[in-house]
């Protein structure tokens, strides 16, 4: 970001410098920017003016925000993945909604990239090169998924625990650990993974979300 700039010049070079300078700032800009000349004739150019001697020369520019893609334009990848692995589609994406809401290029404050949020150290150990690579993600975190649906003999609310908190905290606390992040992802999950379930209506409802709820009393 352009914390303060100043150019000294004479006239008539003035004006063409001030146009250089302009165009520079015109492209780069993310901030105001405004103008003052003082008595000598020297620009002041910045975008934190000090006082009302300066005057706006630059309007900030929006921003171009691009939309997050729909979720429904990875389902088939999904499918098809899942299907290749022998998971439910239905939690696939019922773990890509909570971990990313189905945005790509997501990333997570300890790091985690992607749909399904690949820790650096998972996408390693699972051959992923490229976390925010929809199908490379996808597929190391379905695989992902499958290694901890048989670790846990299918056991959702520990596979689902262990793919946020790590196997390491699961083991640690002969079940869930007791971190209040850990116990509301799963709930999430599984709360999708039941609206996905009834919004396919091929497969019968087995609400998972019910049987953890009933564990936790």
């Amino acid at each position: 970001m352009i914390i303060k700039m100043i150019r000294h010049m004479q006239i008539p070079a003035i004006f063409i410098g001030l146009s250089m300078i302009l165009l520079v700032f015109h492209s780069y800009a993310t901030a105001d920017v405004y103008q003052y000349v003082d008595d000598k004739q020297v620009i002041h150019l910045t975008n934190v003016p000090e006082g009302p001697k300066y005057r706006i020369l630059i309007k900030e520019r929006a921003f171009n925000v691009y939309p997050v893609p729909d979720s429904g334009s990875f389902y088939e990848l999904i499918a098809l993945t899942a299907d290749k692995y022998g998971v439910d589609g239905d939690l696939v994406k019922a773990v890509i909604k909570a971990e990313s809401n189905f945005n790509h290029k997501a990333v997570s404050k300890k790091g985690a990239k992607g749909l399904m949020q690949l820790m650096p150290k998972t996408a390693m150990n699972l051959g992923v090169s490229d976390s925010f690579h929809p199908g490379a993600n996808i597929d190391g975190g379905i695989r992902h998924l499958s290694y901890l649906i048989n670790l846990y003999n299918g056991d959702l609310p520990l596979v689902l625990a262990a793919y946020n908190a790590g196997e390491t905290a699961v083991a640690k606390y002969r079940g869930i650990p007791p971190y209040s992040e850990t116990r509301s992802y799963v709930h999430q999950v599984l709360d999708f993974y039941d609206r996905y379930r009834k919004t396919a209506k091929s497969k019968p409802l087995v609400s998972a979300s019910l049987n953890y709820t009933q564990r936790q009393n």
